[in-house]
């Protein structure tokens, strides 16, 4: 099996689109059998050629692109799947070798719950293949980070106590939105359409953090197989065991 140090060998003297590159060898060195993507859009992972994925999400390409005009004339991966990629209610317990899900998590209302449900659908030994943003070179800069006690109440106490508070900040933080009157239409347009924000920020300090205290939360046991600072995210590999 190839590991960190294989990975980290391949690397030296790499300094061209380093970061995809890194997504590519960790997805060589983990992925294999069939699995699932869940929020691809115009970015999905390659994958090894023996490596069959299917695409997962909230809604078909053609919505998904009215849903979020900024991405223009991208191509869209062809959706196979129509489900709630927070649940994954469609897919039966221990179904896919591996689930994908980059720079999700940060779209996610219940972040612990959502584990949880990728995991359920994980096989033993299969994998979890997570990026997640480092705020600090996003438009989540000027925002705070979320506190892991701020993710436990999302998870006991559902996340419909804090959904308003996070467009809120999402408009006035990254939309530099002004003005009460101003920041209260453009918060509730947003809840309206149900825009995906990013609901929660971490910087790889509270990445770390959330993954070594999540044992406690979820019901299925991993292994966290790495962690890696890939430049402005990180990534995070867990095996079910």
């Amino acid at each position: 099996m190839k590991t960190l140090p294989w990975i980290i060998e391949k690397l030296r003297g790499r300094s061209v689109e380093t970061e995809v590159i890194t997504r590519d060898l960790i997805a060589n060195t983990y992925l294999n059998g069939a699995g699932i993507e869940i929020g691809a859009l115009h970015n999905p992972l390659r994958v090894p050629g023996h490596v069959r994925v299917k695409y997962v999400d909230r809604m078909p390409a053609e919505d998904l692109r009215k849903h979020y005009p900024e991405l223009g004339t991208h191509n869209l991966v062809k959706i196979d799947v129509i489900d709630d990629g927070e649940r994954l209610a469609g897919f039966e317990d221990q179904s896919q070798d591996f689930v994908i899900a980059n720079h999700f998590l940060e779209h996610s209302q219940n972040p612990i719950g959502v584990v949880n449900n990728q995991l359920r659908v994980i096989k033993s030994n299969g994998i979890l293949y997570l990026a997640i943003p480092d705020k600090r070179y996003t438009f989540d800069i000027d925002r705070p980070v979320t506190s892991f006690e701020h993710l436990v109440r999302d998870f006991e106490d559902g996340p419909g106590w804090s959904r308003r508070q996070h467009f809120e900040e999402w408009v006035t933080l990254v939309g530099k939105t002004q003005g009460i009157e101003e920041i209260a239409r453009r918060t509730n347009q947003l809840l309206e359409i149900d825009y995906s924000i990013h609901y929660h920020v971490f910087t790889a300090s509270e990445i770390m953090e959330f993954f070594s205290r999540l044992k406690r939360y979820v019901k299925y046991a991993f292994e966290t197989e790495l962690m890696f600072k890939n430049n402005a995210e990180v990534i995070v590999i867990l095996r079910r065991v």
